[in-house]
């Protein structure tokens, strides 16, 4: 009987977090409530706050699932592909799959409303993109140390350039519904990144 009430409250936390996340990625965190998301699930509002008893719980939880998820992905990159300029399209290629679906990245999203946050979510927030910049600034030393990609200034400085490149141009694609903007958007920024190859010298 234990397990079977555990099973159950474990899968309605996670439908919880399902609708919460779609919700977020739609509208953002303050663009919906408990009651959408009872509404949505056909839930009482208090069986919401049994599993998630503040709005800034439930927050927290979503960035923690979602940054976990998104580091597994990453993890997915690294196992398919040995280039850094292969592992660049993969990390594009999250972006697109998620706008794909008709949403934000659940992180840019929030930080569209950073300053209205409590300040775990913030904290996690920045957590997300910290480990982005760091997984990004890894490959690129690798692409720069092999002589398969080239740009100036710091690893560092570069990622941040990616990141904030893809999230503005997933929002300006969702704005006009068009995935090819993102698409042509991303290839342009991966292919200044490239070094061209070498031409075979004339004998």
């Amino acid at each position: 009987m234990g397990s079977s009430v555990a099973r159950d409250d474990a899968g309605t936390a996670a439908r919880i977090l399902d609708a919460a996340e779609r919700l977020a990625q739609v509208r953002g965190y303050n663009g919906f409530s408990y009651a959408d998301i009872a509404a949505e699930l056909g839930i009482t509002k208090a069986a919401l706050h049994y599993h998630f008893p503040a709005k800034a719980d439930l927050g927290e939880a979503l960035i923690a699932r979602y940054a976990s998820r998104f580091i597994d992905a990453l993890a997915g990159v690294d196992a398919a592909a040995s280039t850094a300029s292969s592992r660049l399209s993969g990390y594009a290629d999250l972006y697109l799959q998620v706008l794909r679906d008709r949403r934000m990245c659940l992180c840019g999203m929030l930080a569209a409303e950073y300053q209205t946050l409590p300040q775990p979510m913030q904290d996690a927030v920045l957590t997300f993109f910290d480990q982005n910049e760091t997984w990004l600034a890894a490959v690129l030393d690798q692409g720069r140390d092999d002589g398969s990609l080239q740009f100036s200034g710091s690893a560092r400085d570069t990622a941040r350039l990616i990141i904030g490149s893809l999230e503005g141009a997933m929002l300006v694609a969702r704005t006009y519904g068009d995935l090819r903007r993102f698409s042509s958007s991303a290839s342009s920024l991966l292919a200044g990144l490239a070094r061209p190859a070498t031409a075979p010298a004339v004998a």
